[in-house]
């Protein structure tokens, strides 16, 4: 008799959970009639985990959880003493190459070139001096009353003379042609050097800081000052709070009936009086199954395609995360002037 009990109430039990579910999926399509499609989704959850590009430890974090940031806005600052030398230092060889190229392009000074034309009349005028000396010496040798070892002398110290006053010559022609440009080139490539490694010892140093990418809220604090990081380590978290947007998923049957542009009005539990403007802003071209996490068992199997529904937010009542739902009618005409954007 129990067995017979249990054999009759395992069928009724089947057939109630399959009313169930169709009578859900029913309410389910009656809120969307044939002229108005209703969908359901979250408020897309936009967060960066923001790090230094640099090891080192934190000196300050400028910013609490909560605290809203502009762009551009410091956020966290790393130790910069070693940083701070580098760039000194990069900043005096820069300098000293920038003297070293200024010295080559200017030539030799009117001084230089005075200085080396007196050392010519000095050489000459002792090679001339030498010169008359193997002179007298050599007609002495003739009359004997000279000897040979001391003519053979005088003779050296006028061959010398002679090759150091040809030497000086050649020194103040150079002097007077200036550097050569090779030189010059050297010159340039090394101050471009100096400056490459100035520019590198900068963004190092500008590393140690960091700043917000865009406006938003800190979400989490997660490092505090004297924390060790890397380049990997995250220090902040940040959301994003404009713009913000729904992601919702678009049956495949209703795919020509939806484009890009169109009208939206968003509605959450947590505001019930309260509605939002929005339009669709994007459209996956891929169709995917419905995400588990959102929809019925029921609707599991059935492709759609991912949506993004833009929402202007002016008040911050949106929150990331949060389940809203979006309305809009089907069939709309897109103009070309329709202005896709929230009022200021």
């Amino acid at each position: 008799m129990i067995k017979k009990k249990i054999m009759l109430f395992v069928p009724l039990a089947v057939l109630s959970v399959v009313l169930l579910s169709i009578l859900f999926w029913w309410d389910v399509d009656r809120t969307s009639d044939e002229s108005n499609l209703v969908l359901y989704g979250n408020i897309e959850i936009r967060e960066a985990q923001l790090a230094f590009n640099a090891s080192e430890h934190v000196a300050a974090v400028f910013v609490q959880e909560g605290d809203r940031v502009a762009q551009g806005q410091l956020l966290a600052r790393l130790h910069t003493a070693l940083l701070d030398a580098q760039v000194a230092e990069a900043e005096a060889a820069l300098q000293a190459q920038q003297h070293v190229l200024a010295r080559l392009e200017a030539g030799s000074r009117a001084e230089e070139i005075y200085k080396g034309e007196s050392e010519l009349r000095a050489a000459r005028a002792r090679a001339k001096s030498a010169s008359d000396s193997y002179k007298r010496m050599a007609k002495l040798l003739k009359e004997k009353l000279a000897s040979p070892e001391d003519v053979e002398k005088t003779r050296s110290l006028a061959e010398v003379a002679e090759a150091q006053a040809a030497s000086i010559k050649h020194s103040l022609a150079l002097l007077k042609l200036g550097p050569r440009k090779e030189d010059i080139e050297a010159a340039r490539a090394q101050l471009a050097v100096r400056e490459a490694s100035l520019k590198l010892a900068r963004l190092r140093q500008e590393d140690a800081r960091l700043y917000a990418p865009a406006k938003g809220v800190i979400r989490n604090r997660i490092l505090e000052p004297g924390d060790m990081v890397f380049p990997q380590t995250p220090v902040l978290t940040l959301a994003f709070m404009d713009p913000v947007w729904v992601r919702a998923y678009l049956p495949e049957t209703l795919l020509g009936r939806v484009k890009p542009g169109v009208v939206a009005t968003i509605h959450s539990d947590s505001y019930p009086d309260r509605q939002y403007k929005g339009w669709v802003g994007y459209i996956s071209p891929t169709a995917e199954f419905t995400p588990k996490t959102v929809q019925t068992p029921a609707l599991r199997t059935r492709l759609v395609y991912s949506v993004r529904v833009f929402a202007c937010n002016p008040e911050e009542q949106l929150r990331l995360g949060m389940p809203v739902t979006v309305t809009l009618a089907l069939d709309q005409v897109v103009a070309a002037d329709q202005a896709n954007h929230c009022e200021p």
